[in-house]
């Protein structure tokens, strides 16, 4: 059983997969950072505060007695909409990733075709003719 395994994690499809998944997640911080640091401000200049603050109360709290306010909801769109971003560009990424990998390969060479032999009327005048013999 400790072969049939080893057999099994050793196969180049599933270490391919280990280290492709291994990569994404790499990348997936990469693109975090990326969005939160270039693209999350220089969006933010046009709502003019924080993307990632953009958000709307859905309902008031209240103040406790240590005058803090508990209770208030809201719907944080801003932090989706950044979450959206990082989704769009690791797509895009794995898109051109995908199609350069698909470009690489080697096209496969057609199949040669059938060498043409004689046709159906061909073979029956043959026939004819050495019937005639």
């Amino acid at each position: 059983m400790l072969k049939e395994f080893k057999e099994f994690a050793m196969k180049g499809n599933l270490v391919d997969i280990a280290v492709g998944f291994v990569m994404g997640a790499a990348f997936k911080e990469v693109v975090s950072s990326f969005t939160g640091g270039i693209v999350s401000p220089l969006i933010g200049l046009i709502f003019n505060s924080d993307f990632k603050d953009l958000k709307m109360k859905l309902k008031d709290g209240t103040v406790n007695d240590a005058g803090e306010t508990v209770g208030e909801v809201f719907l944080e769109y801003g932090t989706f909409l950044t979450n959206v971003i990082d989704f769009i560009i690791v797509a895009f990424v794995m898109f051109m990733v995908v199609k350069g990998v698909n470009k690489m390969k080697k096209k496969e060479e057609p199949a040669p075709e059938a060498p043409a032999g004689p046709t159906q009327e061909e073979l029956l005048m043959e026939i004819r003719d050495a019937l005639k013999k």
